[in-house]
């Protein structure tokens, strides 16, 4: 799951544009194995778009149920079953989801040695609610399945973008390179990610790589960053290096466990507030006056 904050200007909120949809700018938040149900119903109050995962652990209609006035996103890892995936599809889009996220960095899943160390099996615990078999309707537990299609490529792309509408997105961008290749392939926007440092090791921080990557982009497409947000600074940061807004993971996982719903609230309040405080300090008035010139990079 991933939230999107509000871009904040003169103490009011104001939306950009990414492919025809309208959303809240700054911050964003993704949960994978928690009560989504609370996450969505605290985006939707702040004002801001929740993304939901394939491997959500409720299912997309309860999460429509919780926050049905809400901003909502799809991100999807592509399963081997193309018929699958064309039915995840067509699902979220008769729901109301606003946008199609897929997820390019994981071709398979990395060395997690946190979750050996903690002995953390989502193997056999996961129930995923909306992967059911096309033809049996049964759910699958995330163990009976090959839940990820490692041989996704770039001219795949032209066979989602058939099938859908929605606005793509593509996270887990972290080089020029592949910034370009987006480009030409006709998505609406990039979120720069590097998976939480949670697939490979020594990949560059999402903050190191996104400079890189606006610059690729020269402007023709919006690019987002996903990953090391702690702070209102955090999002100042990111701004002033070229990114439309940011995404939160861990920090809405804490507020969770901390108090469920309201926890969530929580936390997106205090990033708001000292996001707020840092445009303040730096003296910009809004949004649009957040530059580069504000970042030192020896100091990053």
């Amino acid at each position: 799951m991933l939230i999107l904050l509000m871009e904040l200007k003169s103490n009011k909120c104001s939306q950009a544009t990414c492919g025809g949809i309208q959303h809240m700018r700054n911050i964003s938040s993704h949960p994978t194995a928690h009560p989504q149900s609370f996450s969505s119903r605290a985006a939707q109050a702040a004002g801001i778009c929740y993304i939901t995962s394939t491997y959500a652990s409720c299912s997309l209609e309860d999460i429509v149920a919780a926050a049905p006035g809400g901003l909502r996103w799809f991100q999807l890892y592509v399963h081997p079953n193309r018929q699958l995936n064309k039915q995840l599809i067509q699902k979220v889009e008769s729901l109301g989801f606003k946008a199609l996220v897929i997820t390019v960095d994981v071709p398979k899943v990395g060395n997690r040695r946190h979750n050996i160390t903690n002995q953390v099996n989502l193997m056999k615990n996961l129930l995923l609610k909306d992967l059911g078999s096309p033809e049996k309707g049964n759910l699958m537990p995330y163990l009976q399945m090959s839940p990820i299609d490692s041989s996704i490529c770039w001219d795949d792309l032209s066979w989602f973008q058939s099938m859908t509408r929605l606005p793509i997105i593509l996270k887990g961008i972290l080089t020029k390179e592949d910034a370009e290749l987006a480009v030409k392939h006709n998505v609406h926007g990039i979120i720069v990610s590097n998976h939480g440092g949670r697939q490979l090791d020594e990949v560059p921080a999402s903050i190191d790589a996104l400079t890189e990557v606006v610059a690729a982009v020269k402007g023709k497409i919006e690019v987002y960053l996903d990953g090391g947000i702690r702070t209102g600074n955090d999002v100042l940061k990111a701004l002033a290096l070229g990114a439309k807004c940011v995404f939160l993971g861990r920090p809405i996982l804490w507020g969770l466990a901390y108090k469920g719903e309201h926890g969530v609230e929580e936390v997106l309040n205090i990033l708001k507030n000292e996001f707020h405080t840092s445009m303040t300090l730096t003296g910009c008035r809004s949004v649009a006056e957040i530059s580069r010139d504000l970042i030192q990079f020896s100091r990053l």
